[in-house]
């Protein structure tokens, strides 16, 4: 449910409310001895919050994706004769 910050006219206190979307707007304040009149104000609405670190683009790919990317990757050369290591090799060949 979205939390929805109203203002009261008459004392100036502001208020969060947990309303669900269709629910009728408030109309008197929170505040019992008051009751004037409120308005709910503009809030900036409600961020993303990712909790951890790491937070990539690639962290939630698909298996299938992953496995078309893996299959897209560039062969390696084959090893060098020298040291058995596929790829670059530090010796001149």
């Amino acid at each position: 449910m979205p939390t929805y910050e109203y203002e009261c006219h008459k004392c100036g206190k502001t208020f969060d409310v947990f309303q669900k979307m269709n629910d009728k707007l408030l109309t008197v304040c929170s505040d019992k001895s008051c009751k004037g009149k409120v308005k709910r104000l503009i809030g900036t609405g409600a961020g993303l919050i990712f909790k951890g670190s790491g937070f990539y683009a690639t962290d939630y790919r698909s298996e299938g994706y992953k496995k078309k990317e893996k299959a897209d990757k560039p062969v390696p050369s084959s090893p060098c004769r020298s040291c058995d290591k596929k790829g670059s090799c530090d010796t001149v060949k």
